[in-house]
């Protein structure tokens, strides 16, 4: 048998749906199918395009893709009413909420049904109210706003802060922080507040979030977020992920993705030399400046902020 004879390509399937198209037992629990769940097949196959495209991939990346993959499995279980939620639907909503991928999957249903339930699985029965779950390609998900209340029951503070500047991001606007604010009241998590207070619209990535709280929460004064500069003839020059302009500093995370890339290495000189004609000093965060010790990107910061005249 080959993906060719297999009446659902390679898609994940039911056992009992593909039994009553004729494809027999025996196969379906030989080698050809993975079984991810109980009750559910999926070809094994490889795709030679796909495993040089993972080869490219980071570890964080592909841990992503894994978890999104499992979910797309367990889906073919679950019932009409059944969808994602919690942080499983953060992630499905593109958030990245890096500490949920290697945990169990959240489903939920409405009361007073009961949603699919196996091993790995966490379900949820949920009080009445109207239904927000989406459908995102093709899986149906919590609401963006429900889901973020929903996963601080088990992520913590720093992820949720991090999940809610993805969501409120001018670029995609998956929920205002109006919103997150109103579903937060709503489901009485008042928790969630303070938290909401240091969420900005401006964030364009987890670890400049994470550097934006290291800075406030050292002490140092909060920096405004995606600062455009231009040249003195218009011309734009840079944007800066933070900036003090009050003191002509500006910071950004460096994650050296394109280290390898001479032609993205070149455009980076040209950008970094046109910052420092602009009489801005730029300091660069690199991930071990973050990590394990954070104090090693703040004092960096607090450094270039003191040599250009703050105070604490």
């Amino acid at each position: 048998m080959t993906t060719r004879d297999s009446p659902f390509g390679n898609e994940p399937f039911r056992v009992g749906e593909a039994i009553a198209r004729g494809v027999g037992r025996g196969a379906l629990d030989g080698p050809l199918f993975e079984r991810p769940f109980h009750g559910v097949r999926e070809w094994r196959h490889v795709d030679e395009l796909d495993a040089r495209r993972s080869a490219q991939l980071s570890q964080s990346e592909i841990r992503l893709r894994a978890f999104r993959r499992r979910c797309r499995q367990f889906a073919t279980r679950m019932h009409e009413g059944d969808f994602f939620s919690h942080s499983t639907a953060l992630v499905l909503h593109g958030a990245p909420t890096a500490d949920a991928w290697d945990e169990a999957i959240h489903v939920s249903a409405i009361r007073p049904r009961n949603p699919a339930r196996t091993k790995t699985v966490v379900s949820h029965r949920l009080a009445p109210r109207e239904p927000a779950a989406q459908r995102v390609a093709g899986l149906r998900i919590e609401a963006p706003d429900r889901a973020w209340v929903q996963a601080s029951a088990h992520l913590p503070d720093v992820e949720l802060i991090v999940a809610a500047d993805f969501l409120v991001a001018r670029s995609r606007r998956l929920a205002t922080i109006d919103e997150l604010r109103a579903e937060a009241s709503r489901m009485r998590c008042g928790r969630l507040q303070p938290l909401l207070d240091r969420v900005r619209e401006g964030s364009e990535s987890p670890r400049e979030t994470k550097l934006r709280l290291e800075l406030i929460d050292a002490g140092l004064p909060e920096p405004e977020l995606a600062l455009e500069l231009f040249r003195p003839d218009g011309g734009f020059a840079a944007r800066l992920d933070l900036a003090y302009p009050a003191y002509r500093v500006g910071v950004e995370y460096d994650g050296r993705q394109h280290a390898e890339d001479v032609y993205q290495f070149a455009r980076d000189a040209d950008r970094w030399r046109g910052i420092a004609e602009l009489d801005w000093h730029l300091v660069r965060i690199l991930h071990h400046h973050l990590w394990p010790d954070p104090g090693v990107a703040v004092d960096l910061v607090r450094r270039a902020l003191v040599r250009a005249g703050w105070r604490r």
